[in-house]
């Protein structure tokens, strides 16, 4: 087999074709090479981030279970917002006491009064963690469904210029069909190559996306009721 392959593949120079094609194909191929680079280092980058912000949750989360009142803990513990459930905490239990202090200034102090502004704090910085885990992921689906069509567009472009080429040159030889076509079909790789795997990636990084908003809205349910359970 690949005996056989050997002279296609001997024949067959990326380079040599990118430098027959024209200024269209040359653009459109050079473009897609620049997002696969950037989706690549994207996809690496969100893999990284996404399994950091899990590991420091766990480890803020252990920590809290083993504390018998968070309400009174340290300010130093709510200075992390680096760390997703950190930050909920931290609003939270500032919600919690600037109602406190609010509350009894216009005498309206209650537990209902503490608990409502701690939860749409909560729901505030929920809101807030969601955006962060969510952030790249509107590129890679932008180059998901962009690169196939930058891909199309080039072998449209190749193919019109095939043609061109036969009728200006009134025959159509190999010769003159071969750099036109070699350029379309060299764009639709370009763009299936670069879709491709960013599709894997995203539904991969989509998958790990929502596993954790789903852990972080569990949390954020499980502190509003310790919250709740600790004032009483």
């Amino acid at each position: 087999m690949s005996a056989l392959l050997s002279p296609f593949l001997a024949s067959t120079n990326i380079i040599d074709v990118f430098e027959h094609c024209d200024v269209v194909g040359q653009v459109i191929t050079s473009l897609l090479a620049v997002f696969s680079i950037i989706a690549w280092a994207v996809m690496f980058g969100k893999r990284s981030e996404l399994n950091m912000l899990r590991r420091l949750n766990r480890n803020f989360e252990r920590h809290l279970r083993d504390q018998k009142n968070i309400l009174d803990l340290p300010e130093s513990l709510r200075e992390r917002r680096d760390i997703p459930y950190a930050d909920l905490f931290s609003d939270a239990v500032e919600a919690y006491w600037k109602s406190a202090a609010i509350g009894k200034e216009k005498g309206m102090d209650s537990m209902r009064f503490r608990l409502e502004h701690t939860e749409n704090a909560l729901h505030r910085a929920l809101a807030r963690q969601t955006l962060r885990y969510e952030s790249s992921m509107i590129f890679l689906a932008s180059i998901v469904s962009g690169a196939p069509f930058l891909g199309l567009l080039g072998t449209v472009w190749g193919v019109m210029d095939a043609f061109s080429a036969v009728s200006l040159q009134q025959t159509a030889s190999i010769q003159t069909l071969a750099p036109g076509v070699s350029a379309a079909l060299l764009t639709t790789i370009s763009g299936l190559l670069v879709a491709i795997p960013c599709l894997f990636g995203y539904n991969l990084l989509f998958a790990s996306t929502k596993r954790l908003i789903t852990e972080l809205e569990n949390y954020a349910s499980s502190l509003a009721d310790r919250i709740e359970l600790e004032s009483t």
